[in-house]
C-alpha cells in the first residue's frame, strides 16, 4: 500500500471548519488526549501558522515535522490498523459503497454495518499514540500528557481526513487500491425499473393485439356458411 503524502500547508488566518461527521468524530478523539482547552487553542494556532511540514500517512501511523526557532521537531503518531479479520469484514460490508468512498463520502449505514461486524473505523482517544522530539515532550510524557506539537499535527491530520475519508481508512490499513478492486468486482447495476416496466407494457400490448386478431378470425369463421366451406350449393330458394 502506497503511503499518502500531503504538502506543507501555507499560513492561513483562520482554522478550517470540519464539514464531515467522521472528521468531527476523529477530532473528539484528539480532544480526549489534549491537556486542556488552552493547549487545543495553541495547537490550532500552530496548525494554521504554516510551520508544520508535509504530513505522511501510512498504515497505522502518521508523521510530520514542526519548525520552531530552536530547531525542527519530528512528530510520529500511531493509530491501530485493523487486523486481518477486521479488514476482511470491512471489505465485505463495503460492497455497494466503494464509489461513495472513492468520491469522498463515508456513508453512515456503511459504518453501522461495519460496527455490527465488529469493526470500529473512528478511533477513540486512548487509541491515539504519538511522540515528539522536542524537550517538552520528555517532561509531558512522564505525566501521560502530549505536547502542543503533537496536537498541532493531529489538527492537520483531522483536516485531511475530514476532506477525504480515505485518509482515515489508510490509517486503519485499507488502501485506495483495495477499494478500487472491490468496486471493479461488484456486479453491474440492475436495469432501471422504468425500463423493465416499459418492456412489460410492450409485451402485454403485443399479447392483447394477438388476442384481438384471433377473436376477429373466430368471428369471421362463424359468419361463413359451413356448406360453402365444403363447396356445397346453397339450398334452393335461398336469397342471393
Amino acid at each position: 500500500m502506497t503511503a499518502l503524502i500531503f504538502p506543507q500547508e501555507p499560513h492561513r488566518r483562520a482554522s478550517r471548519r470540519l464539514r464531515s461527521w467522521w472528521g468531527r468524530a476523529f477530532w473528539r478523539a484528539v480532544e480526549e488526549i489534549a491537556y486542556d482547552e488552552t493547549q487545543l487553542l495553541h495547537a490550532r494556532a500552530l496548525a494554521r501558522s504554516g510551520r508544520i511540514g508535509g504530513v505522511v500517512v501510512d498504515i497505522g501511523r502518521f508523521a510530520a515535522g514542526v519548525a520552531e526557532d530552536p530547531g525542527v521537531w519530528t512528530i510520529t503518531g500511531t493509530v491501530p490498523p485493523l487486523d486481518e479479520d477486521g479488514r476482511a469484514a470491512f471489505l465485505e460490508v463495503v460492497t455497494g459503497h466503494a464509489d461513495a468512498l472513492l468520491s469522498g463520502e463515508l456513508p453512515h449505514d456503511l459504518v453501522e454495518h461495519a460496527e455490527e461486524a465488529g469493526v470500529e473505523l473512528v478511533p477513540y482517544g486512548v487509541e491515539l499514540g504519538a511522540t515528539c522530539s522536542c524537550p517538552h515532550w520528555q517532561r509531558a510524557s512522564r505525566h501521560g500528557d502530549v505536547c502542543e506539537h503533537v496536537i498541532g499535527v493531529l489538527v492537520q491530520v483531522t483536516d485531511l481526513l475530514d476532506q477525504d475519508p480515505l485518509v482515515l481508512l489508510q490509517l486503519r490499513g485499507i488502501g485506495r487500491e483495495e477499494l478500487t478492486a472491490r468496486r471493479a468486482s461488484e456486479p453491474g447495476p440492475a436495469p432501471h425499473r422504468r425500463d423493465r416496466v416499459a418492456e412489460e407494457v410492450e409485451i402485454a400490448a403485443d399479447a392483447a393485439l394477438r388476442a384481438a386478431l384471433l377473436l376477429a378470425e373466430a368471428d369471421a369463421s362463424e359468419e361463413e356458411d359451413p356448406r360453402e366451406a365444403f363447396g356445397m350449393d346453397p339450398p334452393s330458394g335461398a336469397v342471393e
